[in-house]
């Protein structure tokens, strides 16, 4: 493939030549081709696709005026079902201020859905490989992780940590608390749910332990359970329109589960389906979610709560298993940088904490920096509170200065100056414990 190829496609010449040859670590891959790019990420950029020899769909974002630097993406979920080229297209638009600064931007699809931490990042290494080879060699090479996928982001930086292929990592709004205890809260939601509502299963229905998610022969649909849930809550009525008792079930999941409103049904929705491919897909058929032991507090009558809440307990394999995937051990050789918003709804915040302590037990407490922001987001911030984390990050690798949440909150304000939006940087915040949001329980 010719750079005259990319041109028409891009109608401006590209940064870059496309490599003719391939890498020995990806031999038999194809190049990528040109295709067209999502809105928004800046005039002149080029965009090259391709679907890997795994399976896994991809695509590069090259900028007109290319600053040498490479951000290697991994978008967050974990989606469900097969991996499309849909997916990795949405993500560049909502990170588009990354060609839009001038990096190169690539990202996996994944070569198969569900929760799969360390199968994400080998592809998403994998396409690392294929863009030196087949596209360019940059000059850095900037982890990026989203939500789930900053999970995948550093367990891939602890997998692929010899020869140190990354120069940074940048972790936003993460689930870095480790899958085994990570998603403890939302088999408090099942539970909890169930006792206010008797109807996920209906008393109609054979019945199963919550902690697998859902049989494998059910046929529940997500508006089917949703209907459900507005029965019970009236989560699609105005507050004032809900029945007491529908505000005093609503409120007695707010108090004791610890979530906001607003996500109770995804939240259930996960507990439902990605449990139940963790359970049948990555652990055997044994769930490595339990609430034994649990001591459930916040509603208006906490021992009849504790009495009648179900109950269910843990596999150690299951749990030694997930572990093995998607637990993390801090070991990151190079610099990692976080930003999480404090009223996040989808993570929170308090993972954070879980991070930081995993870190340093790995002796690598030195090489993290932390910051917060006032948002009430998950999925996107701000432009320049990224712009910020990214002239951070370099500074840190290339001069040494390691950055500071007040420093990295003024550098936002200045790229605010061009790029507008919002800085919510809240430099003194710190999170507290995980477990003043998810109770304690008993692990085999």
């Amino acid at each position: 493939m010719s750079a005259a190829v990319a041109k028409d496609a891009a109608k401006d010449a590209p940064p870059f030549v496309l490599q003719g040859s391939a890498a020995t670590e990806v031999t038999g891959e194809a190049a990528p081709v040109p295709t067209a790019c999502p809105a928004g990420v800046g005039e002149g950029t080029t965009c090259l696709s391709g679907k890997d020899r795994a399976g896994a769909f991809y695509l590069i974002a090259m900028p007109r005026q290319w600053n040498g630097d490479l951000v290697l993406h991994a978008h967050g979920g974990p989606f469900l079902g097969a991996p499309t080229a849909k997916r990795v297209a949405e993500d560049l638009e909502r990170w588009s201020i990354m060609p839009r600064l001038g990096y190169a931007w690539a990202a996996s699809s994944y070569r198969q859905g569900g929760v799969a931490v360390t199968a994400a990042g080998e592809d998403t290494e994998r396409l690392r490989k294929l863009f030196i080879a087949k596209v360019a060699k940059p000059r850095h090479v900037w982890l990026h992780g989203q939500s789930w996928g900053a999970s995948v982001a550093a367990k891939e930086a602890e997998n692929f940590a010899q020869g140190k292929p990354y120069d940074g990592v940048l972790l936003t709004s993460g689930v870095l608390g480790g899958a085994t205890r990570s998603y403890d809260f939302r088999m408090d939601l099942r539970a909890v749910y169930q006792y206010l509502c008797h109807n996920h299963p209906l008393p109609s229905e054979p019945q199963y332990p919550l902690n697998i998610g859902l049989p494998l022969d059910s046929t529940l649909k997500q508006h089917e359970l949703a209907k459900r849930v507005d029965d019970c809550l009236g989560l699609n009525k105005p507050a004032a329109e809900r029945t007491p008792e529908q505000a005093r079930k609503v409120k007695t999941i707010v108090d004791v589960v610890h979530i906001q409103e607003r996500s109770i049904q995804a939240h259930l929705n996960w507990a439902t389906w990605h449990f139940q491919d963790v359970t049948f897909k990555r652990t055997g058929g044994a769930s490595p979610f339990g609430n034994e032991g649990v001591v459930y507090a916040g509603s208006s009558d906490d021992a009849a709560l504790n009495a009648g809440v179900p109950r269910f307990k843990a596999d150690p394999q299951a749990i030694a298993t997930l572990s093995a995937d998607a637990d993390l051990g801090g070991r990151i050789p190079v610099p990692v940088l976080t930003v999480h918003a404090i009223h996040d709804p989808t993570a929170m915040v308090e993972l954070q904490e879980v991070f930081g302590k995993t870190m340093a037990a790995a002796g690598r407490g030195d090489a993290l920096v932390q910051t917060y922001t006032g948002d009430k987001d998950h999925s996107y911030l701000s432009d320049p509170t990224y712009a910020a984390l990214m002239e951070a990050l370099t500074s840190w690798v290339e001069q040494g200065r390691k950055p500071t949440p007040e420093g990295i909150a003024a550098g936002c304000e200045k790229a605010k100056a061009t790029l507008g939006s919002t800085c919510r940087f809240e430099p003194a915040y710190q999170p507290k414990d995980l477990e003043t949001r998810m109770p304690l329980r008993m692990k085999p």
